[in-house]
């Protein structure tokens, strides 16, 4: 691939305005050399930042879709953050505030998993020798041996019921019929996290929602430099010119926010980085009062956009595989903001976790699987100090809960809380809260959620570079990365720094993977702690 030497007039559009593309916009400007006057970020919505979100207020309730969990060594995204200033300070990187803010409130979670509304032992993962083996049989496989097979497919249905699999499915959201790929990765990648597993040891966490301390930031940063923010623009089509060794991408189909259509074409020195797919596309909010209402594909503007194109050459995917079984892809998260301390009171007594360093508490014995998070407060910039939120999801939304007889994907949130107080059996502690009317929760529902998980093969995901692209990349969870793991910010830096190295001449190189599996103690450290 010829790489472009003179990138100065060059103009790049950028079709998604989540952390791929924001990075994408910053190692553009940093190391290929583009004038941020010529970067334009195509967003169909009304806010940037795609899965990274976080908003809302102390009257109307806040919203927060999802976190993505940070760690040390996701060294893309560092690099990333070490220069982007603060939220709140200057001085101050991202990278310093989140470092420092995780060595002040360290994970360590005591009550990690409930069963009957009491901590479970987690002294042992409970594994099986088969189970051992069937873990150690999986990390030695290779990828091409495992395409299209589920993790159900390799593990005996014991496997499900210890613990080791309550901590993996409800920390990453993997489900029984997840990639068995996207599975060996994570535990290659991630195996030096694998002894502090119950108690999350070793995950990080940004000092607000990741919308404020991360996409504000990088938009902050971007914006100075000149980069523009074409927000509700929606891009609905993508002409390429395409022969047997050449992919030039040459014309953009967008409606923008009058809905009016128009086109923009591709100059011969120009440039198109594409978001294909979407995790949080066409989410759905619900109330205190109202169930919220689950969309269908034809609402998704980015994976009709892949769709598309992706008949026009194999190169460039198979959606159909990530987002034809919204029904196994789908969860369903909620956000509960509280004008009283009761409830965080309780829990900072009951597992002797302050807030913010306690992670994820799951109910196991939950019919929904649901799993709660109480991020440091305030987890908002404008969240008043007598005003407390909460997190949480569930990865079976259609089953009927314990208490509540109905499914979770048709409850509102005065149902969800019922549920969940009667999980912790804080029914009567809860109920003058709630009868004051000083609790609101928001329900979400998420078609796409998990559709990153999906068993697929080689060439489902479009390589970030296909071969013989002149013009153009694929960014984001549904490009493929050799060796990274999905869901996490990781992927989507590293396939920014891919796509502009690789499109430009930099002298600069994608930062490599932090390989824990190859270090000794560390392989030592995880087998001790999957056999006890």
């Amino acid at each position: 691939m010829k790489k472009n030497n003179s990138a100065k007039d060059s103009k790049v559009y950028l079709v998604g305005s989540g952390i791929a593309s924001l990075a994408s916009a910053f190692y553009l400007i940093k190391d290929a050399g583009v004038q941020g006057e010529n970067i334009h970020i195509l967003e169909q919505d009304d806010i940037p930042g795609g899965a990274l979100d976080g908003a809302g207020d102390p009257e109307s309730g806040y919203i927060i879709r999802g976190g993505r969990m940070h760690e040390e060594h996701f060294v893309c995204y560092w690099d990333l953050l070490s220069i982007i200033p603060s939220y709140d300070d200057p001085k101050v990187s991202v990278k310093e505030e989140s470092f420092n803010f995780s060595e002040r409130f360290v994970a360590n979670a005591q009550a990690r998993l409930l069963k009957n509304g009491k901590k479970m032992d987690l002294s042992s993962f409970g594994l099986s020798f088969t189970d051992q083996a069937d873990l150690l049989k999986l990390t030695f496989s290779s990828e091409s041996s495992l395409e299209n097979r589920r993790i159900e497919d390799w593990f005996n249905q014991e496997f499900f019921e210890t613990n080791y699999w309550r901590l993996w499915t409800t920390m990453f959201a993997f489900q029984k019929w997840s990639s068995l790929i996207v599975m060996r990765r994570y535990m290659k990648r991630f195996i030096h996290l694998v002894d502090g597993l119950p108690r999350l040891g070793g995950i990080m966490r940004t000092k607000y929602n990741q919308y404020h301390s991360v996409v504000i930031p990088l938009q902050r940063h971007l914006q100075k430099r000149g980069v523009h923010f074409d927000m509700q623009t929606q891009v609905v089509d993508i002409e390429f010119n395409l022969s047997a060794d050449k992919k030039t991408a040459t014309v953009l189909h967008i409606v923008n926010k009058d809905g009016v259509e128009d086109e923009i074409v591709i100059g011969k020195n120009d440039y198109l980085f594409i978001t294909n797919g979407s995790l949080t596309e066409s989410t759905a909010n619900g109330s205190w009062t109202k169930a919220p209402v689950l969309k269908d594909k034809p609402t998704s503007g980015s994976w009709m956009l892949w769709e598309k194109i992706a008949k026009t050459d194999k190169a460039f995917g198979n959606p159909g595989v990530f987002s034809n079984n919204i029904d196994l892809q789908k969860w369903y998260s909620f956000t509960v903001t509280l004008k009283s301390s009761t409830f965080h009171d309780y829990m900072e007594g009951f597992s002797g976790n302050v807030d913010g360093t306690g992670g994820l508490v799951t109910m196991t014995d939950s019919n929904w699987l649901m799993s709660i998070v109480i991020a440091r407060q305030p987890h908002f910039p404008n969240q008043p100090e007598d005003v407390k939120i909460f997190w949480g999801y569930a990865l079976h939304p259609d089953r009927k809960g314990n208490y509540i007889k109905k499914k979770m994907s048709e409850c509102n949130g005065e149902e969800i809380l019922e549920e969940l107080w009667y999980q912790l059996k804080i029914q009567h502690l809860m109920k003058p809260i709630v009868d004051s009317g000083k609790v609101n929760c928001i329900p979400v529902a998420m078609p796409f959620i998990d559709s990153l998980f999906m068993p697929y093969a080689k060439g489902d995901r479009p390589d970030v570079l296909p071969k013989g692209a002149t013009n153009f990349a694929f960014l984001g969870q549904f490009a493929d990365v050799p060796n990274e793991c999905v869901f996490t910010v990781e992927y989507s830096v590293r396939c920014a720094q891919t796509a502009v190295y690789g499109l430009f001449k930099t002298e600069k190189n994608v930062l490599p993977i932090y390989n824990s599996i190859h270090k000794p103690e560390i392989l030592i450290m995880a087998l001790k702690a999957l056999n006890k």
